[in-house]
């Protein structure tokens, strides 16, 4: 076994690996971009080296500054986790020719199975089912266009290099097919540099099924069993699980037995997965699931399989890379209780689920689960980056008990300034379809409603509430840092400090003014603020429950069911703030770079029309036309622009 290993990564993953090589007496070493000089996976590591800039062209995807970083160090094997180089065919090899070990498949798999169309190719020849579809090398727009319209409508038009939902668009209408091309081939192009696509027919109702692989270089392959990733929003995965629900022990051998099949059509040494496209329309069955793609490497979602199956795969990949057996046959692997994984990101649900970036003031986990993160209170998440911020994970005895505990563990998650999706998880894994298992990758669209937080919830009342009595007592309670708060609500709310409160409170919670009855404080009770003194101010109670607090100006903020809950004195207007289109101003939600502007100053626009395309954090966020009229001006393409810069204008018409 080797004794030292880098981390061609950051982040979660790289403290997940860390992990496992620390207790297996591994020495540790990180590389990092210059915005990740205070991240916890450099902290965590033995040794760290600085491999450059922020942007990850110039730092964690330059293989040369990373083999650099390993020579310097004296590492002895390279572990690249998932996401930059660690399908990076070219970067595999250049490790083996360092003298290095690369912990990964052989550089020929990741070659065959990491283009989608060549591997759609390879696994119809060796006899695993694959989605119908074209995956040519003619990729004029005007094949493109002939082969959709040969599929049949819905279509979807995916990067033949992608991965992650980048470059992936449904097209409904043969209208919109050459917008959905152009913008796949934008977001291959930045995100894999290879703009090539393919398309398959879409599956109206499709379940996101997904075998763990694991080969080693004695011939032997097996099977981790499924894995069902079928919620989603927008091709990225939300929620994972273990095994996948509604799974027959036939289908579950047809589906296991294909994906064997396919790794060993390629020699596979190491741990992969093989995702399958399932028709859920009447339930699993084996002559309903066809073979997606292949991902040669650690998926985020293998905590899961870790906790059904008992096994470390980081440590899996470590013995194998080193040369040693897989530490168990196929009949040894058992399938124990069931596993879920939410993936927690800073984004806005209630904004369109934008990424959100900032300082981590507050950021609170939930005890007693597993929490992969590669954040913690006070770091920063940045706009270079993937928005996961971490990965909750529970396992029970059966699927109900494991929904149960992860939503409970999702709604004591407290995250601020930046926005997380948190109450948004909450809410997905107690929708009473998830809990029935009636689930595929169009859930989150068609329950988008049922979905959103409600202003009228119980987090708003037991706000208020909260006020109201804090402001009866506001001066026998830390008098110097609440009495300012207390005259506001004195002021604002009808709330006379050292009176009985009214039975009528106005608050603003998250901009909104809403009011709630309250009953009067007994004199001499010191109320919730008077708990949340004794607690060193960070959590309140309010009648049998217990809040996440957090003090902001103007204000505090309340966690209730994963929700952050600012409450603010009652103002009769709001700002409209970043992104107000009132004007016809069109803002940027969050710092970026223009990568297409469709229309120009002078243009006619309606109501809806991409007027301007950023991108963010990888992925491509349109702007749109609020109204009928005409571009008065527009931002340049390939500026590089600030949070609510604005970056067209539009005049009514």
């Amino acid at each position: 076994m080797f004794k030292s290993v880098l981390v061609a990564n950051r982040g979660e993953i790289a403290c997940r690996v860390f992990r496992t090589a620390k207790r297996m007496g591994i020495r540790t070493i990180a590389v990092y971009s210059e915005a990740d000089a205070d991240a916890l996976h450099v902290r965590e590591a033995d040794e760290a080296v600085l491999i450059g800039p922020a942007a990850a062209r110039e730092s964690y995807l330059d293989g040369a500054k990373v083999l650099a970083a390993a020579k310097a160090t004296g590492a002895e094997a390279i572990h690249p986790g998932y996401g930059f180089l660690s399908e990076n065919a070219d970067f595999a090899e250049a490790v083996a020719a360092a003298g290095l070990i690369w912990i990964g498949p052989d550089p020929s798999s990741i070659r065959a199975m990491g283009m989608k169309d060549a591997a759609k190719e390879l696994m119809i020849q060796a006899g695993v089912p694959v989605t119908p579809g074209y995956q040519g090398a003619d990729q004029s727009e005007a094949t493109l266009t002939a082969e959709a319209a040969r599929i049949g409508y819905p279509v979807l038009i995916k990067a033949v290099a992608g991965g992650g939902g980048k470059g992936m668009k449904r097209v409904d209408d043969p209208a919109d097919f050459a917008a959905g091309l152009a913008s796949a081939k934008r977001e291959g192009a930045a995100a894999f540099g290879d703009d090539r696509v393919l398309i398959e027919r879409y599956i109206t109702r499709p379940r996101h099924i997904e075998v763990q692989v694991f080969g080693d270089r004695h011939g032997d392959v097996v099977h981790l069993y499924e894995r069902d990733c079928s919620l989603q929003r927008r091709h990225q995965k939300v929620i994972e699980e273990a095994p996948a629900p509604g799974m027959s022990e036939a289908v579950r051998a047809a589906v296991t037995g294909a994906a064997i099949k396919a790794a060993k059509a390629v020699n596979y040494v190491g741990a992969g997965t093989i995702e399958f496209i399932a028709d859920a329309s009447d339930g699993l069955k084996a002559d309903g699931i066809w073979f997606m793609e292949m991902n040669t490497r650690l998926q985020v979602e293998h905590p899961v399989t870790e906790s059904v199956t008992g096994v470390d795969l980081v440590e899996w990949q470590f013995r194998v890379a080193a040369g040693e057996p897989l530490p168990l046959k196929q009949d040894q692997i058992q399938l124990k209780g069931w596993a879920m994984e939410a993936r927690l990101y800073a984004e806005d649900p209630a904004n369109g689920f934008l990424p959100s970036i900032g300082r981590l003031e507050h950021f609170v986990m939930p005890d007693g689960i597993r929490v992969d993160t590669g954040v913690e209170q006070g770091g920063e998440v940045s706009q270079f980056y993937d928005p996961m911020i971490a990965k909750l994970i529970v396992h029970e005895d059966t699927r109900e008990e494991a929904a149960a505990r992860l939503a409970e563990a999702a709604g004591e998650v407290e995250v601020w300034p930046v926005k997380a999706n948190a109450g948004f998880l909450k809410r997905c894994l107690n929708h009473p379809r998830f809990v029935a298992g009636d689930v595929d990758t169009g859930f989150i669209a068609a329950e988008e409603a049922a979905l959103q937080p409600q202003p009228s919830d119980e987090a708003t009342l037991a706000a208020l509430t909260l006020i109201a009595e804090a402001a009866a007592d506001a001066v026998e309670v830390r008098s110097d840092r609440f009495s300012p708060w207390g005259g506001q609500l004195g002021l604002s709310y009808g709330v006379r400090l050292n009176a009985p409160a009214q039975t009528t409170v106005w608050a603003q919670v998250d901009g909104q003014g809403v009011s709630a009855a309250v009953t009067p404080v007994e004199t001499g009770w010191l109320g919730p603020l008077g708990e949340l003194a004794h607690v060193g101010f960070d959590q309140v109670q309010a009648g049998d429950r217990l809040f996440g607090y957090q003090a902001v100006d103007d204000g505090f903020v309340l966690f209730v069911d994963g929700e952050a809950r600012r409450v603010t004195p009652y103002r009769a207007a709001v700002g409209s703030g970043a992104g107000a289109v009132s004007d016809g101003s069109l803002r940027a939600p969050m710092p970026g770079k223009i990568v297409a502007t469709p229309v120009k100053a002078g243009d006619a626009v309606t109501k809806g029309q991409p007027v301007v395309v950023l991108e963010a954090m990888k992925m491509e966020h349109a702007l749109t036309a609020p109204f009928d009229g005409v571009v008065e001006s527009v931002a340049m393409l390939g500026d590089q622009v600030v949070e609510a810069a604005v970056l067209a204008v539009v005049k009514a018409d």
